[in-house]
């Protein structure tokens, strides 16, 4: 299922806490993410990596414009999902 994301809070390191439209929230984890090529390479800097926003329009986090994650794939990556109902 797609759930977009609704809200987002930087943690440390590279992780962050998501909330997602359907209720859900969780923290993920993108840590692996620096040491991808192309654009996820830029979030070796972690002043790049911690600003970000919640774009409403595409339903996710971006960055600058030049990058954003599949909100499934943010979904996917959260641990300790703690659902809206419990």
């Amino acid at each position: 299922m797609l759930y977009d994301v609704i809200k987002a809070d930087f943690l440390e390191g590279y992780k962050l806490k998501i909330k997602f439209e359907n209720g859900d929230s969780g923290i993920v984890d993108l840590s692996q993410y620096p040491q991808k090529s192309g654009v996820s390479s830029k979030f070796s800097d972690l002043s790049f990596f911690r600003n970000f926003k919640v774009s409403k329009t595409l339903g996710t986090i971006v960055w600058n414009k030049e990058a954003d994650i599949a909100p499934e794939t943010l979904y996917e990556k959260c641990e300790q999902i703690t659902p809206a109902n419990g």
